[in-house]
């Protein structure tokens, strides 16, 4: 990359649907359980062609600086050269979903 700032895609499960986003900056929170997102990197090439997938990620994001992914919610997380579409698509029935917390206190 010319800039030298790194963009990550990554993909984590929200209300029972797998969303895919690009950002700048992506750190372990100090929150515990939860990765920190911030500075989202929007596509420019959908504002010729309507995609209701990626336009519905920028008005749910529009006013958001950062955002707190719980960690078991995470799919995954990859440093790309460039960005691509942020999407919000289905979950398939192969993926399983991780309903308990990561720390579970003893009793």
């Amino acid at each position: 990359m010319s800039n030298n700032q790194a963009i990550y895609r990554i993909q984590f499960i929200s209300s029972g649907e797998r969303y895919e986003l690009y950002v700048k900056e992506l750190v372990s929170s100090q929150v515990f359980g939860f990765v920190e997102i911030a500075d989202f990197v929007w596509d420019k090439h959908t504002e010729l062609v309507v995609d209701p997938s990626h336009e519905k990620l920028k008005n749910e994001f529009s006013k958001v600086k950062r955002s707190y992914i719980p960690m078991h919610n995470v799919l995954r997380i990859d440093q790309v050269e460039k960005q691509g579409s942020a999407k919000i698509s289905q979950l398939s029935d192969k993926v399983t979903h991780l309903h308990s917390p990561i720390y579970t206190p003893k009793k």
